[in-house]
């Protein structure tokens, strides 16, 4: 069924989510999980979060940018994804400790599907959100509009 992001709360809300979630980068699998979280927050698609121990770690680097505050979930550490020689500059991010009431996720990872070569939901491949910040996962059970694209700052 359909979900409306307009639907979706705010403050976020956390659903586990036991679908396999995949991540795959130059011929890689960065992630692969059955135990995934979703952050749902309104008017963004959801966000998978995938836990440490279905990532492959040793594709994951520090970032250089600097870390962000998401006034609900706290601040956020960036990771750049390095498969040999490709890397991919900021395309994780986590919460080593993460705000109260949002403690599940902490130290998980999550990953912007615009800068892997391929995310996947089940047997769905994923659209990644506009814009370059928020890193929201279109499936075909979403609905927009959705933040994130030009003009849709002040929403």
């Amino acid at each position: 069924m359909p979900e409306s992001v307009w639907d979706y709360p705010r403050p976020p809300a956390l659903r586990e989510d036991a679908r396999v979630v995949r991540v795959e980068c130059a011929g890689h699998v960065v992630a692969e999980t059955r135990e995934a979280v979703r952050v749902l927050e309104t008017s963004h698609p959801p966000v998978f979060y995938v836990p440490p121990s279905d990532v492959a770690a040793e594709l994951l680097r520090p970032a250089a940018e600097a870390p962000t505050w998401c006034e609900w979930k706290g601040e956020a550490t960036y990771w750049d994804v390095v498969v040999g020689s490709d890397r991919r500059p900021g395309a994780a991010w986590s919460y080593p400790a993460p705000a109260p009431g949002y403690e599940h996720i902490a130290g998980f990872f999550a990953f912007y599907p615009g800068r892997m070569d391929r995310c996947t939901v089940g047997d769905q491949v994923v659209g990644a959100q506009r814009g370059d910040f928020y890193g929201g996962w279109i499936t075909a059970e979403v609905r927009g509009p959705f933040k994130g694209a030009p003009g849709t700052g002040m929403w």
